[in-house]
């Protein structure tokens, strides 16, 4: 799959999560194989764009693959200058947020809001594809609500503003992840326009990336909750993929240790101990669910644990427990 000038080493996506897809988890997910990987969204106004948190947010590493950085707004030159911004600052594929559902983001009219006012949807994206030399992209739902599905209208409109690919989630922002995602639309909308189609939602098996794909006729699948704790889907779903590749066994309880140890090595490194120690919780809670879980005595203490080697020493300690069951 190509995007502008680029070729991507396979139609896997890592998908854009705010609070979630941070370097250290974009280098994680490139390592095990995400044919691209895409920044946390970044907020288009000014005032924000110097700030420790969005520049870290966008932090790149040559590692990761190609540098694709999400933006989020609602008026078409803030969007354009944070495009270039961004494109300055070497991002290489600059990717339109229109599908966020969270409520804070829909109430200024953000994200997915944005699909019902399609003459602004065509301003904003007019505005960032003139404004940048590199690729534009972007990310929607399939409306904002069931009874509204205009994602063939966007993607129409998308396509004529210069966009170069288009993701689509396979839900309305009404919908938020309840439910099943629907596919239909998606194959409506890959029937509709020439530029490539990346499908979105519920994708967590080699054997759901060939039905949807089958499906849709899409040319590439985006992954985001099934990432969350399991980095390594990629390596799994790359043999759903149309080119020869090896199967894959799943990671024995060892390998994950070894890549959750060096998930939070990273962590630590990239925003300190104390800030490191308090962002693990999270993606450990999403390893040890990923695993069955561990009694909420262990939970409870790795979460309470303050310092780098005493949430390592807790984490290993419950891995010692895990063994000792599988055994």
């Amino acid at each position: 799959m190509r995007i502008g000038p680029y070729t991507l080493p396979n139609n896997l996506i890592l998908a854009p999560m705010a609070g979630v897809t941070d370097l250290p988890f974009r280098r994680l997910c490139a390592r095990f194989g995400a044919g691209l990987t895409v920044s946390e969204m970044v907020i288009s106004q000014a005032h924000l764009q110097t700030s420790p948190k969005m520049l870290r947010k966008i932090e790149y590493a040559a590692d990761t693959g190609i540098h694709s950085v999400q933006i989020l707004g609602t008026e078409p030159k803030q969007m354009a200058d944070a495009a270039r911004l961004n494109q300055d600052r070497g991002a290489q594929i600059i990717d339109i947020n229109m599908g966020c559902p969270a409520k804070k983001v829909c109430s200024v009219m953000a994200g997915s809001a944005l699909l019902r006012d399609e003459a602004r949807v065509e301003s904003i994206l007019v505005a960032v594809v003139k404004a940048v030399q590199v690729p534009v992209t972007l990310k929607i739902r399939t409306g904002w609500e069931p009874a509204q599905r205009n994602a063939v209208r966007i993607a129409n409109i998308a396509q004529s503003a210069g966009i170069q690919a288009l993701t689509i989630h396979g839900r309305t922002r009404a919908c938020r992840f309840n439910g099943q995602a629907e596919y239909d639309t998606i194959r409506d909308v890959k029937h509709s326009v020439a530029i490539p189609v990346i499908a979105n939602g519920d994708i967590d098996s080699a054997d759901k990336v060939r039905a949807v794909l089958a499906h849709t006729g899409a040319d590439a699948v985006m992954i985001g909750r099934a990432a969350q704790g399991r980095p390594w889907i990629f390596a799994e779903l790359c043999q759903a993929l149309p080119v020869e590749s090896p199967a894959v066994a799943p990671p024995t309880l060892t390998e994950i240790q070894t890549t959750i140890r060096q998930h939070l090595d990273a962590l630590y490194h990239f925003y300190g101990n104390d800030a490191g120690v308090k962002i693990a919780r999270k993606h450990l809670g999403w390893y040890f669910r990923q695993l069955g879980g561990i009694p909420p005595d262990q939970a409870r203490q790795i979460n309470q644990a303050e310092h780098p080697a005493q949430q390592l020493a807790r984490v290993n300690a419950s891995f010692h427990n895990l063994n000792s069951r599988v055994a």
